[in-house]
């Protein structure tokens, strides 16, 4: 991934990837398990761990940590300012908006509607404001990550392989990453089964992926993506959003199978202008 050097080789993509992924699952990790082993000793020193708990966020974060530690490692801050850049790359063939801003929360409502539950989420007591600032607040835990997932994972892989697979590589060990909260009181992920969960990270992986290389590598896009899958106006519609997902992802993939199994047009630069053999 380095942009110091005229050629970088197959092993510094490989040694940047290997360096993300063990800075982020070193973090989560580190700060999860922490709390699924001495949950005492860390509640008394840092309090009960919540999903708006400071320790819960750094977690959350990890892999925007990792990804911001690599490419300052690689690129240093003007790498950093490059990347950032990627934020700003909004242009998107329409089909993509209007999935992330129309598709992603029928799937919620048709899912929620199946299991009879209701077509929104249930206002809190607190009233709509409440919902409101929660979905702010959501928009920075989830969206996030895609610094990490989408920022440097997706690229880097995407070197080597066809971008379907790198988005199942993704969504597993997205999955996997998130594992110890299954085993932590306190927080949302306590109440749900892990193989659902785990199925649907693989299949929103590679629901997101071709919305990525459509967009030329934007951050922004995932991020919203991300952001959409967290909203609290949308229903729980646990499993149903899962098979739902499923059946679209199998569609997608269809649909654009001739950019999904072939790294002809893929985004392999993690950082925008980098030299690249």
């Amino acid at each position: 991934m380095s942009v110091a050097r005229e050629h970088p080789t197959p092993t510094s993509t490989a040694r940047a990837l290997l360096a993300f992924l063990a800075l982020t699952f070193a973090i989560t990790w580190g700060v999860i398990g922490s709390y699924i082993f001495w949950p005492d000793a860390m509640a008394a020193r840092f309090g009960q761990i919540s999903g708006a708990h400071p320790l819960f966020f750094l977690a959350t974060w990890a892999p925007a940590i990792a990804a911001f530690t690599v490419v300052v490692t690689s690129a240093g801050l003007g790498g950093l300012r490059r990347f950032l850049s990627r934020l700003l790359i909004w242009r998107c063939p329409a089909p993509w908006w209007g999935f992330i801003l129309l598709v992603i929360p029928l799937v919620y409502m048709i899912g929620s509607t199946i299991k009879g539950g209701p077509f929104l989420a249930p206002k809190p007591p607190e009233g709509v404001g409440a919902m409101v600032s929660l979905m702010f607040m959501m928009l920075l835990l989830g969206p996030i990550e895609e610094f990490g997932w989408r920022g440097v994972a997706q690229p880097l892989l995407q070197r080597h392989v066809a971008p379907f697979w790198a988005g199942v590589l993704i969504g597993a060990i997205w999955g996997v990453w998130h594992l110890p909260a299954f085993y932590l009181a306190g927080v949302v992920f306590a109440q749900w089964s892990f193989l659902p969960f785990f199925i649907g990270n693989i299949t929103l992986a590679v629901l997101v992926t071709p919305i990525f290389n459509a967009a030329r590598g934007s951050l922004l896009l995932p991020m919203l993506f991300h952001w959409q899958l967290i909203n609290p106006f949308w229903p729980d519609a646990q499993p149903w959003d899962t098979w739902i997902l499923v059946g679209v992802a199998a569609i997608v993939v269809w649909w654009k199978r001739d950019m999904m199994f072939t790294r002809e047009g893929a985004v392999t630069e993690v950082i925008p202008g980098e030299v690249r053999p």
